[in-house]
């Protein structure tokens, strides 16, 4: 049986505050990513060997190894950034049903990655349109970012994108950017209404290409991944954005940013 693949509704940057707002998610391709969040397109690219030595993921409850990760939080407001002091990642049960309700403590992002330029351009433009969307007349406020690097492999024959199934975040905004895959199939992604019946399914192939989620109104999953012929892989970079603070965590005052 051939494999089918859904060609992503790709939509244009004008339109990013407009589809969330309508329909809760909205997908864009490498070049309106750029142009989005105000670089070239080979700054991102120059991202993308720091997923060449990702850390295994040791927090997977079905004792898969299929999944490398690295993580960090910041706060960003008002088109500033600051990375706050490596904590775990936290999310309830109620999110996420099979690594809930336990602290993760993932490797930390490397300093030479967050340093660039471009990541600073990339947390800015997704604070805000998370402002645009979901502040309101409060906007700017202060967004809570955590940034989890992946690398999905298939040395043990399938990896699993999303092993905890259909899921949301707990947050507000989620950001899913493909920054590449080689020598898999499948890896779809899927979209659902948390209260409808209505749901988008797609494949994302092209490097740096995005999803954003209004995470209240979405679920969403992505299909495992087998290899073609060698083992292969597909890396990701999941960015959340939240209010108040981050989870796991008491609310707290957002720490000083530079003027």
């Amino acid at each position: 049986m051939a494999h089918v693949t859904f060609a992503p509704p790709f939509s244009a940057p004008t339109e990013v505050v407009h589809q969330l707002r309508q329909h809760g998610y909205t997908v864009l391709a490498p070049s309106d990513v750029a142009r989005w969040v105000g670089c070239d397109l080979a700054a991102l690219m120059a991202l993308n060997a720091d997923w060449a030595g990702l850390p295994p993921d040791d927090f997977l409850k079905d004792g898969g190894r299929y999944r490398r990760r690295r993580h960090a939080c910041f706060v960003v407001q008002s088109g500033h950034m600051q990375q706050v002091p490596h904590r775990a990642h936290w999310q309830p049960v109620e999110y996420n049903a099979l690594h809930g309700g336990m602290e993760r403590w993932f490797a930390p992002m490397e300093a030479a990655t967050v340093a660039q330029p471009v990541w600073r351009q990339l947390l800015t433009a997704l604070a805000g349109v998370s402002d645009a969307v979901f502040a309101g007349p409060r906007a700017p406020v202060p967004w809570f970012v955590e940034a989890h690097q992946f690398r999905i492999d298939t040395t043990d024959g399938i990896g699993r994108p999303t092993p905890e199934g259909a899921h949301r975040d707990g947050v507000d905004l989620v950001a899913v950017f493909l920054v590449g895959r080689e020598g898999v199939k499948g890896g779809e992604t899927r979209v659902f209404e948390a209260a409808g019946p209505a749901g988008q399914r797609f494949t994302l192939t092209e490097p740096w290409s995005l999803l954003l989620l209004d995470d209240a109104r979405m679920i969403h999953e992505t299909t495992p991944i087998q290899p073609m012929a060698a083992a292969g892989h597909r890396d990701t970079l999941v960015i959340t954005c939240r209010r108040g603070s981050f989870q796991g965590a008491d609310a707290v005052e957002p720490p000083a940013l530079a003027a």
